[in-house]
């Protein structure tokens, strides 16, 4: 059963400068993780974005919503109850856009994942971009893909969810889209997400030591992505937050951001 989190992790909403253009980005945490959780992980790369692109005329703002499907200890890998604890019903802080069915492939609560991002989307008056991490990173490719205006999401209740997400954003594409040990989502109904290939820019980060999420799932990814930008850092599944492997995504956002501000002018 899905129960939604009381704190959906938004950062604070800062007002931009005179001269400035906020670049609003949607970040989507991992399997097990929260909105917050995700947040103090990646609160680093935050700042070294801000201060990166400060210079020039780009703001990044960044929202944290929570996926709405609470997991049981049992579901957490690794997980170990508190001592005393054995036999009790535990809720801990952990949550999932969609759970595997591993019978059938399947992705149970897909669509009440996908309605979370929705609200999200819409509570932040519309995004320019989305960045996920892990079932995140599988998350940000189908969005991507979902609000390019020029690919035809399934008629009746199976495309109601990209149409959902179509409505929040109010009709528009993403600037770009960026993924951290993403994988492609290899359930049929979602396959027109895939093809053709995902034309919003993409940027994907892989870690060479990642034993979580295997290589060939997230390069089955980038593959189903035009002109992909791939980033490979020496790392497990995790993502980097060191200016070394900030600065990239810097760059990604500016340039992807500079040309859509002078494609409106």
């Amino acid at each position: 059963m899905s129960t939604t989190p009381q704190q959906n992790g938004s950062a604070p909403k800062p007002k931009a400068p005179a001269g400035k253009k906020e670049v609003k980005v949607l970040m989507l945490h991992g399997y097990t993780q929260s909105g917050p959780l995700f947040r103090a992980k990646t609160r680093a790369l935050e700042k070294i974005l801000t201060k990166s692109l400060g210079p020039i005329s780009i703001l990044p703002v960044f929202f944290y919503p929570t996926a709405p499907n609470r997991l049981r200890p049992q579901d957490v890998p690794g997980y170990e109850p508190a001592p005393g604890s054995e036999g009790q019903e535990e809720q801990i802080d952990s949550w999932a856009w969609f759970r595997k069915n591993d019978a059938t492939g399947e992705y149970r609560y897909f669509n009440e994942g996908m309605a979370a991002v929705a609200e999200a989307i819409k509570e932040a008056g519309g995004v320019d971009a989305v960045c996920g991490f892990s079932q995140g990173g599988a998350m940000t490719g189908l969005v991507a893909a979902a609000l390019e205006s020029g690919r035809a999401a399934p008629e009746g209740a199976e495309g109601e969810w990209a149409r959902n997400l179509r409505e929040a954003n109010g009709g528009q594409h993403l600037r770009f889209a960026v993924s951290y040990s993403g994988f492609w989502a290899p359930v049929d109904k979602l396959q027109w997400c895939y093809e053709p290939k995902i034309t919003t820019p993409t940027l994907h980060y892989l870690g060479s030591l990642d034993t979580v999420v295997e290589e060939s799932r997230t390069q089955a990814l980038i593959d189903r992505c035009e002109n992909p930008l791939v980033v490979t850092h020496p790392g497990g599944h995790y993502v980097p937050i060191s200016k070394e492997w900030a600065l990239p995504l810097a760059g990604f956002i500016k340039q992807n951001s500079e040309r859509e501000l002078k494609s409106e002018l």
